[in-house]
């Protein structure tokens, strides 16, 4: 039985005991004979060929899916963060109208199914089979076949960012008002108009509180790219199913889908840390050093 040594009042060691948990030790046991057959079941399932998942993953429609994929992630999460963070900065306006064109905006996007909004762009030809861009009240300007713009890889860029940047708005709105009202004040004081202020002083003592939800939001649209698979976006989920169609192996190609996404998803989830620990900290550490308003004045 292991013991540890204690120093009792007088200098003298005295051996402690720990004490031995069976309650931990038999639950312990149970989770791993569970998860284990768990495992055996999949592993030995007769009707699933692990040779046709090893055949499958590092197929030429499954790369370019994931290529696709991470676009896709890249390119909405830019938008949404761009386009939320606008959307912030309006919903914390004094102006009631653009505070309220802001909020009805986050409303919308956030009380609508994604998947509605990805078929609703991919469709829009139905309602706009032009797109226009011309001067008002003039013949000059440029126009577009809506089917050619709309891709599935734009309908699903546009989608996935526009309803990201609902969610984005009230991460960022809640990091700026965390913001302690005395930095504003010392602003301020500088003479700093409020847009300097915000960019200067507000928005990068906010990061330490954006960067973990924004990293969190990367992550999940990493999976939510699976549901472009409704507007043929040619990213990973819809070339795997467009493969598991013709050849009517279902299990084999989900598996191969669902270790690259959780293969992505530990990339991501290694570079959110890496972002935390060496971005967000650094930021407020320089405006909070007084580094940034010395610069300003």
């Amino acid at each position: 039985m292991r013991t540890e040594p204690f120093t009792g009042p007088d200098g003298a060691q005295i051996p402690v005991v720990r004490t031995r948990h069976w309650g931990r030790l038999a639950a312990a046991l149970v989770a791993i004979v569970v998860a284990g057959w768990l495992v055996y079941l999949f592993a030995a399932n007769p009707r699933l060929h692990w040779g046709k998942v090893v055949e499958y993953l590092f197929n030429d429609r499954i790369l370019a899916g994931v290529w696709v994929t991470i676009e896709i992630s890249v390119l909405a999460t830019v938008l949404g963060l761009v386009l939320g963070v606008a959307m912030a900065i309006l919903r914390l306006s004094h102006n009631p109208v653009l505070s309220g064109l802001a909020t009805l905006y986050i409303w919308f996007f956030r009380g609508t199914p994604v998947l509605v909004q990805l078929i609703f762009w991919y469709n829009l030809a139905f309602l706009f089979p032009e797109l226009v861009l011309k001067i008002p009240f003039t013949m000059i300007g440029l126009k577009w076949d809506t089917n050619e713009v709309m891709t599935g890889f734009t309908a699903a860029m546009l989608g996935l960012g526009l309803n990201l940047a609902a969610y984005f708005a009230e991460t960022v709105r809640a990091g700026i008002q965390a913001v302690d009202h005395g930095q504003t004040e010392a602003a301020y004081a500088l003479g700093m108009t409020p847009a300097k202020r915000m960019r200067v002083i507000v928005l990068p003592q906010a990061l330490r509180i954006i960067i973990p939800p924004t990293g969190n939001e990367f992550i999940s649209m990493l999976k939510t790219t699976s549901l472009v698979y409704v507007v043929a976006g040619h990213d990973l989920m819809t070339n795997a199913s467009q493969i598991y169609k013709a050849n009517n192996l279902i299990m084999e190609l989900l598996i191969v889908a669902s270790l690259w996404y959780m293969l992505m998803t530990a990339i991501a989830t290694f570079l959110q840390g890496r972002l935390e620990r060496r971005f967000g900290s650094e930021a407020v550490r320089l405006v909070r050093g007084g580094g940034r308003l010395k610069a300003a004045a």
